[in-house]
């Protein structure tokens, strides 16, 4: 059974920093995609950053002061977060597509809380 696990997130000043690590179990052949995507109540889920074929993507909201990297050996994605504002302010949520024994699943963690408030 494939499982991710985060850590990382919790309270930060606005123009502070944070980071976000998400760690991929199970038994995965390979990875199509890892990411994160955040949700703010009341609206949809969006995305954040990824990579898709080891190539990186982000929101436009957040180039120039998030960084995704990612360790693929050790199926581990990561978020680093700068110049944070109150409008990241929500769960941050890690996602992978991959193929793993039972086949091509989406899979999604549980969510980390960021807060971005003074």
């Amino acid at each position: 059974q494939v499982q991710l696990v985060e850590s990382g997130g919790g309270l930060v000043q606005p123009g502070g920093s944070l980071g976000l690590s998400c760690e991929a179990s199970g038994n995965i052949l390979s990875i199509i995609s890892m990411g994160w995507y955040r949700r703010v109540p009341g609206k949809e889920r969006e995305l954040v950053a990824n990579f898709i074929s080891g190539e990186p993507t982000y929101a436009d909201s957040v180039k120039g002061r998030f960084t995704i990297s990612m360790e693929v050996f050790k199926k581990t994605v990561y978020l680093h977060m700068e110049s944070l504002m109150p409008e990241d302010t929500a769960v941050y949520y890690c996602n992978a597509v991959l193929y793993a024994a039972m086949g091509r699943g989406n899979y999604w963690g549980q969510g980390t809380q960021v807060t971005v408030s003074s």
